[in-house]
């Protein structure tokens, strides 16, 4: 199916306007004195480390175990990078070096 360029801009255009509602409809909706609840107050706690740990879990879950080539880089650079974020205590640090460290290894290492 091939799209004209007004079908392809309409797309973007419906797109742009669903992420902005889903990112913005919270801050409308829980202003003023509904910001203070408790539940969200304790999902604004968890929520982080619960997307990390999905993201992690997603990211290893096909892990093959029956040759170190498939597995040593994955495992090198978890630890590298736990070691790193201990370290300098640095999200956006960890990510980056992480994944610089983990692509040097996969192109470079472990060919």
């Amino acid at each position: 199916m091939i799209l004209s360029s007004f079908q392809t801009f309409i797309i973007i255009c419906m797109v742009t306007i669903g992420t902005m509602v889903t990112r913005f409809l919270p801050f409308i909706l829980l202003k003023g004195e509904r910001a203070n609840n408790p539940y969200i107050t304790y999902l604004g706690r968890v929520l982080p480390y619960s997307a990390i740990g999905l993201l992690v879990v997603y990211c290893l879950k096909n892990i093959n175990f029956k040759d170190p080539v498939n597995f040593l880089p994955e495992l090198i650079a978890v630890v590298f990078i736990a070691i790193l974020h201990f370290w300098k205590e640095n999200t956006l640090l960890s990510i980056g070096l992480g994944t610089v460290f983990y692509m040097i290894l996969v192109q470079m290492v472990f060919v």
